[in-house]
């Protein structure tokens, strides 16, 4: 046997080895990017409601999805640490945490956009989502019955009660 016969014989061996590896390896590359789209995209689309269930518990797979060892990631996952600080800051009014909390929110899907290769500037992250102004109304009207109830269960206030008709005496 010469020596192409043996490189012939291994190639037919290891050709299909490879093969399932390589794709393995590429299906793996494949499911990590499809799990960080998946957050950049539930963010872009709750970025006008910050409090949903769904921004916030995908806010907190960004530590799970993001590498540090790439150095466009660590710069998603620094973006994620200066907005969680923001958070959890009491100590600043509430006007100016608003504004910083939308900036810290923007500059944050402005660098998972860079990752991802979706070519949307800061401008149309922060001024192109749509939020009617009744789920707003919803939400404070709702807020209010909870802290009203609320008030009532703690015995902070009262249910006002008038009498409007009274059962007649026999």
């Amino acid at each position: 046997m010469t020596i192409s016969d043996w490189v012939m014989i291994l190639a037919v061996f290891l050709g299909p080895i490879v093969a399932v590896q390589l794709t393995k390896h590429l299906d793996v590359k494949k499911e990590k990017r499809q799990r960080k789209l998946d957050i950049f995209k539930t963010l872009m689309a709750t970025r006008s409601y910050s409090t949903s269930w769904d921004h916030v518990m995908t806010l907190n797979r960004i530590d799970l999805e993001f590498e540090r060892s790439n150095s466009k990631e660590k710069s998603v996952i620094d973006s994620w640490k200066e907005y969680l600080d923001l958070l959890g800051d009491k100590s600043i009014t509430g006007e100016q945490w608003g504004a910083k909390r939308i900036e810290l929110l923007v500059e944050l899907l402005y660098k998972m956009a860079l990752v991802l290769d979706y070519d949307f500037d800061k401008t149309h992250i922060k001024n192109s989502a749509y939020s009617p102004v009744v789920h707003g109304n919803i939400d404070t009207q709702q807020a209010k019955i909870r802290e009203g109830i609320i008030d009532i269960l703690e015995g902070k206030r009262n249910i006002p009660m008038h009498v409007t008709n009274l059962p007649e005496q026999s």
